[in-house]
């Protein structure tokens, strides 16, 4: 039996449970370890689940933040360094990576309160999560305001890429499953998943078929 909850309703509950509810709505969402770090050298991470691809020519991601306070070290650290990184995460450290939500004091790194190692390499800027298989070096690129709910989406380029070899098929699709990457539903499910197909390209008079 299907239940209908109207808008009122959903505006009239516990604060809590409308978050939890609305954030379940979006279905199953890619979930990453944004790395910062600001001028003096002070790392910062942070669990993300609003990263969604923007266009791939340029290749553009971008990343919602919620309205500040409290503050934002993340988007302080992009904002005034023009770098970071975004970090899949894995079944390994995904305990881990939920622990980077808590609200720790801005002179507390993320990466030493849970253990997770900052990794630099080729001159980035900004720290990548060792303990993930696939990290992505970005260079902000543009910061649009949504002035409906007072947030703010930080869009960058993907300017690294580093995942392992044996994740990568002839025709560019990068296996997530291969890598172990994990996704997410509402604000603290973790799931695993399992490919049912790739599916070839749509096309007016062409079948659908199984590409793997």
């Amino acid at each position: 039996m299907q239940k209908h909850i109207s808008s009122t309703e959903i505006m009239n509950m516990e604060k809590q449970e409308r978050v939890h509810f609305i954030n379940s709505l979006g279905g199953f969402k890619s979930v990453s370890l944004l790395g910062t770090t600001n001028n003096n050298g002070q790392t910062n991470l942070a669990i993300f689940s609003s990263i969604f691809h923007i266009g791939a020519n340029p290749p553009l991601i971008a990343v919602v933040f919620r309205p500040s306070p409290p503050e934002r070290d993340s988007l302080r650290n992009i904002l005034e360094t023009g770098f970071y990184t975004i970090n899949h995460i894995n079944e390994n450290i995904y305990k881990q990576a939920h622990q980077t939500s808590a609200r720790y004091d801005a002179d507390i790194s993320e990466f030493d309160a849970t253990n997770l190692t900052p990794e630099y390499k080729n001159n980035f800027k900004a720290p990548f999560v060792k303990e993930s298989n696939i990290q992505l070096g970005v260079e902000f690129k543009e910061k649009i305001d949504i002035t409906i709910n007072n947030t703010i989406m930080i869009i960058g380029e993907i300017k690294k890429v580093y995942f392992p070899e044996n994740c990568l098929c002839e025709d560019g699709f990068l296996d997530l499953e291969k890598a172990n990457t994990i996704t997410c539903s509402g604000l603290d499910s973790y799931h695993k998943t399992i490919k049912i197909s790739r599916l070839s390209y749509a096309k007016p008079d062409k079948a659908i078929t199984s590409i793997t």
